[in-house]
């Protein structure tokens, strides 16, 4: 089965299409590097009535939104593999300087899968 890296973070609303662009970039370069599938979706329907809102768990405040983002590989070894080729990347040294979302509000983690549907 597959395995998963799963990523929470807060991104101020009006810094989305910062965010966007260094996420476009970042899915090129693990898409090219071997993961099979890289996916950041920004928070749309979070007033749910059922369970605990992302945006409760992630504390935001108004004018923040929760992205939460995944990239998926064959295996933890593949995923290993994969994420050192992405962190000698030249393209991923370059952060932005003012990066559009505070890394220490994120939340992250590597997950087996265990069923596929």
């Amino acid at each position: 089965m597959s395995y998963v890296d799963g990523f929470v973070l807060v991104v101020p609303k009006k810094k989305i299409a910062a965010y966007a662009k260094i996420a476009r970039l970042a899915g090129k370069v693990w898409r090219e590097h071997g993961a099979l599938d890289y996916r950041e979706c920004v928070g749309d329907d979070l007033k749910v009535k059922f369970g605990m809102p992302f945006t409760k768990l992630a504390n935001t405040k108004p004018g923040e939104t929760v992205v939460f983002s995944f990239i998926v590989y064959k295996s933890r070894a593949h995923r290993d593999k994969v994420n050192a080729k992405v962190m000698a990347d030249p393209r991923m040294q370059k952060a932005p300087p003012n990066m559009p979302f505070d890394p220490r509000r994120m939340a992250s983690g590597g997950f087996k899968t265990i069923v596929a549907a």
